[in-house]
């Protein structure tokens, strides 16, 4: 791998650097290569350790945000497995299994098979469902909505290993170790140094304060806590990622639609304390047997590092009741952490021409990353496509945008620091 590891500046230019090597930062860094730039990723740490790390590995199209948010996802899936032969990453999952055990679930799974996003999905009966993976069904299962376009992959292994065949395939340079401090192309300074870059992504994670922290404060961005486990091995397979009748409404794929109201309403009343709480179950299975669980969701500007026992309590009663049997005992614990913003998935902010902030803000990194990545270099070196949709122009600097909707429908002109910018000829 690549390492700049120099006391002083990195010598020569580079055509763009990132600023954060998560699962966004090496999207961006991977799709401005397959460009045939040079490239340089910038990272504080010596290896990733926040949100693209702590998660399920789950890169989940079931279910996403129906329009933009949902192709995202379906071409991130299929960059994902790409990325996964080339790099040496194995799929160890494949599809979804979203056991519906009230009757009251069973219309919204109905409702989206009906819709575009229930590609690759079907309905299995119970008796379907157990024929398949007894170990999963009992007498409580209405139904189980099968998916086989999702996939899943070990993030805690997945991400270094891109990093890796970025390095060695496509001469991507890494300097780690190191932190940003301001940016203005074509000059970055950071603690090691200065280095020359053309175009700037910064792609800040839940950091919302090191850079460009009055213009990440214009959406609202939080972060969101969450609690997870590793259970031991249970003893048999798993058919896919399981999720239960709480990601029902927990997913806007299903939320959205107005199936969900009934469902909602029981929910609310048996299981109120999970809600109070962001629970929800998804639970993946790793090569060694073991299961991933969780997992909680609580939002504050700066969270705590100390888990709560009730917390991990009311996830392994969801795992029983969707599973109808007892946990196996939890072999690890830990908290994670995303940005989340009260109205958008995501958003690309555009401070200067030359610079994009992208972040996501739903936790939904690993299902939608590679795809982003995308847009955002297509948006800084010429044509532009957000969500895989033709748009026009997009906020840049302190401009006023013309009903401008990032992932879905044409927008118009905008001003530019005293310029107009079009986003789809990649001219200004």
């Amino acid at each position: 791998m690549h390492i700049i590891g120099s006391p002083s500046a990195v010598s020569g230019a580079f055509d763009l650097a990132v600023v954060g090597a998560g699962i966004i930062g090496l999207s961006c860094a991977r799709a401005a290569a397959l460009k045939g730039l040079r490239v340089v990723v910038i990272d504080r740490d010596s290896q990733a350790s926040g949100a693209s790390v702590r998660n399920f590995g789950f890169v989940a199209v079931t279910g996403q945000e129906r329009g933009a948010e949902w192709t995202r996802a379906r071409r991130t899936c299929a960059i994902w497995e790409e990325v996964a032969q080339q790099a040496g990453i194995p799929i160890l999952q494949r599809g979804l299994w979203m056991t519906a055990r009230r009757p009251e679930a069973v219309p919204i799974l109905e409702a989206f098979l009906a819709t575009e996003m229930g590609e690759g999905c079907k309905l299995l009966s119970r008796a379907a469902a157990r024929a398949r993976c007894p170990e999963l069904v009992n007498e409580q299962v209405q139904a189980v909505l099968s998916s086989s376009i999702d996939l899943r992959v070990e993030s805690r292994e997945a991400i270094p290993k891109i990093a890796a065949w970025l390095a060695e395939r496509w001469g991507v340079q890494f300097l780690r170790q190191t932190a940003v401090l301001s940016v203005a192309p074509p000059m970055l300074e950071t603690s090691r140094g200065v280095v020359q870059a053309g175009a700037v992504v910064v792609c800040p994670g839940d950091d919302v304060y090191s850079l460009y922290p009055k213009r990440i404060a214009r959406y609202q961005v939080t972060r969101c806590k969450l609690q997870m486990l590793r259970l031991a091995d249970p003893g048999f397979r798993l058919p896919s990622t399981v999720m239960s009748d709480l990601g029902l409404l927990r997913y806007p794929g299903y939320s959205a639609l107005a199936e969900a109201a009934p469902l909602r309403a029981r929910l609310e009343a048996e299981q109120g304390e999970h809600l109070k709480h962001g629970i929800h179950l998804i639970m993946v299975q790793s090569a060694d047997g073991s299961l991933i669980v969780g997992d909680s969701h609580h939002y504050a500007a700066t969270q705590d590092c100390f888990a709560d026992e009730h917390i991990d309590e009311l996830i392994l009663d969801e795992f029983s009741a969707a599973t109808g049997r007892s946990p196996p005992a939890v072999r690890e614990r830990w908290i994670g952490t995303y940005s989340a913003a009260p109205d958008r998935t995501m958003f690309i902010d555009a401070p200067a021409r030359d610079v994009r902030i992208v972040m996501i803000t739903s936790g939904s990194g690993a299902s939608t990353g590679f795809a982003l990545g995308e847009d955002v270099v297509t948006d800084l070196f010429g044509g532009v496509q957000v969500g895989g949709v033709q748009v026009g122009e997009v906020q840049v600097g302190e401009g006023q945008v013309g009903g401008v909707q990032v992932g879905g429908v044409q927008v118009g002109g905008v001003q530019v620091n005293g310029y107009t910018r079009s986003l789809r000829s990649g001219h200004l």
